[in-house]
C-alpha cells in the first residue's frame, strides 16, 4: 500500500503533494514501483495534528481519487468522517482506511452496504492527545481485544468478514516499547482471522532506534516491513514502494526455496 498524503502537515511528506498534478505524479510513480493499493490521506494524523473540516478534506482528496480511478489499482481513502467515506466511495474508492476504526457516529452505516474493503486501526486517544503518556497493562492483549470488538461490530452490521483488515496502529498512542511488543507479537493479531496491515514506514519509533531523521529512514522502514510480513502482516503501508517491493521479492524467494526443500 503506497502512501500519498495530500496534506500540508503530515509527518513525512506533508506539503509535497498538495498540488493535484504533483499528487497524481507521486501516485503514478508508486504504482509504477509496484504498489498494489494507493492510500490517499487528506487529514494529517501525526501527533498533535489539528482536525480539518469534511469539506476541506474532500477538496484535497477527491481530485486525486478521480484522477486515479481508471488506473486499475484499488484506491484507499484514509478518513474517519462518514461524509468523506460516502463521497469517496461514490467516486470509486475501493477501501476505507479509518484510524478511528469506524467509531464515529454514522461511520459503520457509511460503509456497511458498500462493496469496499475496510481497515480498522487501533489508536489510544486522538491525534492531538495520543502521545501524552500512553499506558497499557498488556498492549498486545488490549489492542487485540479492541480490534476484535470493532470487527465484531461490523459483522453484526452485516459486513462480510472478508472485507475487514486489522491494523494495530503503530505509533498511535504507543511508546517505543509498546510498538516493539506489537511488532514482536504481530502473529497474535493475525490469529484473529483477518488480514493484518502494518504501517511502520518512516515512523518516529524508527528514528528513536536509529537516530535518523524522517527522510533517512528508508532502510529501517524496509527492515520493519519485512519483519512485519514475517510475523503475519498481509499488507504493509509504505512511502518507499520500490525498496520495499525489492526486499519482499528476495524474502519470498528464500521462503519458497525453504518450503521446496522440506
Amino acid at each position: 500500500m503506497g502512501i500519498v498524503n495530500v496534506t500540508p502537515d503530515s509527518f513525512s511528506d506533508g506539503g509535497r503533494s498538495l498540488d493535484p498534478a504533483a499528487a497524481r505524479a507521486t501516485a503514478l510513480r508508486l504504482i509504477e514501483e509496484g504498489a498494489d493499493i494507493v492510500d490517499i490521506g487528506g487529514e494529517s494524523t501525526r501527533p498533535g495534528a489539528a482536525e480539518v473540516s469534511a469539506a476541506e478534506e474532500l477538496r484535497r482528496v477527491l481530485p486525486l481519487l478521480i484522477a486515479l480511478r481508471d488506473t486499475g489499482v484499488p484506491i484507499s481513502v484514509d478518513t474517519s468522517k462518514p461524509e468523506v467515506m460516502q463521497a469517496a466511495l461514490g467516486e470509486g474508492a475501493s477501501i476505507i482506511n479509518d484510524v478511528c476504526a469506524l467509531q464515529t457516529p454514522g461511520a459503520i452505516d457509511a460503509v456497511a452496504r458498500a462493496d469496499c474493503g475496510i481497515v480498522l486501526m487501533h489508536m489510544q486517544g486522538t491525534p492531538r492527545t495520543m502521545q501524552a503518556a500512553p499506558h497499557y497493562d498488556d498492549v498486545v492483549r488490549e489492542v487485540a481485544d479492541f480490534l476484535r470488538a470493532r470487527r465484531d461490530a461490523l459483522l453484526a452490521a452485516g459486513v462480510a468478514a472478508e472485507r475487514i483488515v486489522l491494523d494495530p496502529g503503530f505509533g498511535f498512542g504507543k511508546t517505543l516499547a509498546h510498538n516493539l511488543a506489537l511488532l514482536a507479537r504481530l502473529d497474535a493479531l493475525a490469529r484473529l482471522g483477518q488480514p493484518v496491515l502494518a504501517g511502520l514506514s518512516r515512523k518516529s519509533m524508527l528514528g528513536q532506534l536509529t537516530g535518523r531523521p524522517v527522510d533517512e529512514r528508508v532502510h529501517a522502514s524496509v527492515a520493519a516491513a519485512l519483519l512485519a510480513v514475517a510475523r503475519g502482516a498481509r499488507i504493509v503501508r509504505v512511502h518507499d514502494v520500490a525498496a520495499t517491493r525489492d526486499a519482499l521479492r528476495i524474502w519470498a524467494a528464500l521462503r519458497e526455496q525453504d518450503e521446496g526443500e522440506r
